[in-house]
């Protein structure tokens, strides 16, 4: 056991016994092969002693006993980390952000307290996966969707929580933007509901965000300022058809104007859901392509083909788009997706037609043309989350399989914000390809495409692996750390990552000699002064270890 720092093993013992009473003493876990659990299975110092790690683990069940836990560790001043449910690969899993703290899993609480068809919203408590909020709404035949990430064992609140991103519609797949009204347990341990929910009874306490006043809820994403026990969602009718399709382009050139089209295209709400942008020619496939690669490897490239593309820079050579134009590849391929009445969406893939067909030799192709609503056992025919259904389709990408016989033992994620044009692709790719090349780290392809979660802003979303050598790992880290920081010298900064490089991440955010940076501890200090809740999690220190860890 890894007791937390300055915390005696006769007060932690103490605060372990009351734990037990708050909650039932088979409910705090304390033996090594239980926290072991709440490791990070793709932790980077795997094998090594600076691995972030657990000192114990304590279950609730209720709102209650939340707040029964929270006074408890300050009694005694120990760190508290709370995680839901999941597993949050790649972004650091349950390791908490401080070794030695508990982790309060607050996976029993797993309540779908509530779902109003008629004015499409959920109320739901953080240990709800997106597949339990999908059984229930599908067992009650309730004509509204949830937007899902790719892991449909994630917790709703948690990855809302984390900011995480799903497939239907702009209107939706921003989790975060689309939650309504919390329930938050303070580090203090008093009971905090924000929005409507500051009224007693309120009545729409889903339906209205910001209540009155100064509007909170921003600060408990990815902070440690209280545990978020109740959180709204604001659902998606059930649409009646649903469309995609693709624009191919054979130019190189063709990217910018591609990009610029889309962002028309979607900020006026044109097209509707998740857009995706490939590259055939270089290889990188879609989503829906995926789906088949899934099970059949990537598709035969020709000597030819993979010759051009081993000398293609920045995924471009004149030969390389001679022979797609010759070979019938597109350089580019958009995929558009569409949501609603039939009529509507029909004409809105008319609409995106006529826009797109002003860049010279457009081709046009429907995907799918599906009925609505779809049974569930055919969902898979289709890339789930973009139906609406909970999956775990992607996570079979990097699995062992025959074109993929050596995966790795996990990976981080490096997940940069770039700005939505053809022209920062272009130099996302250059910068940090040439860095990971002279920082011989197996980042960026030949050529990577950004995925498209919100409408305003593209994020490359890239692997590094983890390996069962340390040093290989302590270099890819180290890595890490000057890929972030070469990201905000350009402008680009991260959205999200594992507490390992919260710090590096945090550091880019320096305007002002770091005022979001002072910002944060200032509220830090005035809401937990005993720095008990997360310490450290987005480099978000109490008084008592700041300077150690600044």
């Amino acid at each position: 056991m890894r007791l937390p720092v300055g915390v005696s093993s006769t007060d932690f013992a103490s605060a372990v016994a009351e734990f037990g009473q708050a909650v039932g003493k088979h409910w705090v876990f304390t033996r090594d092969e239980d926290v072991d659990l709440y490791r990070d299975a793709f932790s980077p110092f795997l094998h090594e002693a600076e691995e972030l790690v657990a000192s114990a683990a304590v279950a609730p069940a209720s709102t209650e006993e939340v707040q029964q836990i929270v006074r408890i560790a300050n009694r005694y001043k120990v760190p508290l980390y709370p995680i839901s449910t999941g597993k949050n690969l790649g972004y650091g899993g349950s390791a908490p952000a401080y070794s030695g703290s508990v982790v309060v899993d607050l996976k029993r609480m797993n309540r779908v307290i509530e779902v109003d068809e008629p004015n499409a919203f959920a109320l739901v408590e953080p240990g709800v996966s997106y597949f339990d909020l999908y059984h229930h709404i599908q067992e009650r035949k309730l004509k509204v969707w949830i937007d899902c990430p790719d892991p449909g064992w994630g917790s709703v609140i948690g990855n809302a929580l984390d900011r995480g991103g799903g497939y239907t519609t702009a209107n939706y797949r921003n989790h975060f933007d689309s939650h309504c009204g919390m329930e938050v347990v303070l580090p203090n341990g008093e009971l905090l509901r924000t929005g409507m929910g500051a009224i007693p009874n309120a009545k729409t306490w889903q339906q209205y965000k910001s209540g009155c006043g100064p509007w909170i809820d921003g600060i408990f994403s990815q902070s440690n300022f209280g545990i978020v026990t109740k959180m709204g969602f604001w659902l998606m009718p059930e649409p009646e058809a649903y469309l995609r399709g693709t624009v191919s382009l054979s130019r190189y050139s063709d990217l910018a104007p591609m990009v610029e089209t889309l962002n028309y295209l979607e900020n006026a709400r044109i097209t509707s859901g998740f857009p995706d942008i490939a590259s055939p020619l270089n290889g990188y496939p879609a989503i829906g392509q995926l789906q088949l690669w899934n099970e059949t490897g990537p598709p035969n490239q020709t000597q030819e083909h993979l010759k051009l593309l081993s000398t293609a820079k920045l995924g471009y050579s004149p030969e390389l788009e001679a022979y797609g134009m010759k070979s019938g590849i597109p350089y580019w391929q958009l995929w558009l997706s569409f949501h609603g009445p039939a009529e509507v969406i029909e004409a809105q893939w008319q609409a995106a037609q006529r826009h797109f067909a002003k860049l010279e030799g457009a081709k046009f192709h429907v995907i799918d043309r599906v009925k609505l609503p779809i049974d569930p056992a055919k969902a898979d025919a289709y890339h789930e989350p973009e139906l609406g259904v909970p999956s775990l389709r992607a996570f079979s990408i990097g699995a062992r399989s025959p074109w993929n016989p050596t995966p790795s033992k996990g990976h981080m994620w490096f997940s940069p914000i770039v700005p939505r044009t053809g022209e920062a692709i272009i130099e996302a790719n250059r910068v940090f390809s040439e860095a990971a090349r002279e920082l011989d780290m197996p980042l960026f392809r030949s050529f990577s495409m950004p995925a498209c979660f919100w409408e305003r802003c593209f994020i490359f979303i890239l692997a590094t692996p983890v390996t069962e050598d340390p040093a290989t790992n302590k270099r890819y880290r180290e890595g890490f750390k000057k890929l972030i920081a070469i990201g905000g010298q350009h402008g680009w900064g991260e959205y999200r990552t594992a507490p390992v490089f919260q710090k590096s991440v945090m550091e880019v955010y320096s305007f002002n000699d770091r005022v979001l940076q002072r910002f944060h501890e200032t509220l830090k200090d005035a809401i937990d002064p005993n720095g008990i809740m997360s310490p450290g999690r987005y480099a978000i220190w109490p008084k008592h270890l700041r300077e150690k860890h600044s």
